[in-house]
């Protein structure tokens, strides 16, 4: 996907900077994933599957290569918990909460409950995928929720990061900016 390095400058002095119960997620596809179509796509391609409607991707965050690592750059050392999300085989997982069919939890609910979490703040890739759902799950969970944009970055594909923003907004996601964290 590419586009990690774009919102990098933002998400590392973040990374140094905000450290309360700091939680990372990423995506952990296995290598045959069904929603992951390899070259066989085009961009934005959509296909009926069992729990709904998918979008096909290039491959990325597979299993045992670099690109299901967090960018080199990147120092979390102080990260309580990372969740690795979009490893069931047939089902994808935009957000950090649920899986897509919108059942199948990953466990954050449970940890950010536990831990008496009430506001959580999203950063990275892709704003109009995964910090998108995942924003709009913390809302529906009951959490606020918070995107901070310079530190994101979107994919875009045919108006889908409008189409987020509306969403997010909507919902009561607020959006601010990394300088307003670490002014």
């Amino acid at each position: 996907m590419g586009r990690r390095s774009e919102a990098g400058p933002a998400c590392k002095t973040l990374a140094r900077t905000v450290h309360i119960g700091a939680l990372a997620f990423r995506p952990f596809r296995c290598a045959d994933d069904q929603p992951i179509a390899a070259t066989r796509i085009n961009r934005g391609q959509t296909v009926a599957l069992d729990y709904g409607t998918q979008v096909l991707w290039p491959d990325h965050c597979v299993q045992g290569t670099p690109g299901a690592d967090f960018h080199k750059d990147l120092r979390i050392p102080h990260a309580e918990l990372i969740i690795r999300k979009g490893y069931r085989q047939h089902m994808d997982s935009y957000s950090a909460f649920f899986e897509a069919d919108g059942k199948a939890t990953t466990g954050l609910r449970g940890y950010v409950r536990d831990r008496g979490f009430r506001t959580l703040y999203f950063v990275g890739l892709a704003t109009d995928f995964c910090v998108g759902w995942s924003a709009l799950d913390a809302r529906k969970v009951g959490l606020q929720a918070l995107v901070i944009e310079d530190a994101c970055r979107g994919i875009d594909t045919e108006g889908s990061l409008a189409k987020a923003w509306t969403a997010m907004q909507k919902a009561g996601v607020k959006r601010i900016q990394s300088s307003d964290l670490t002014a």
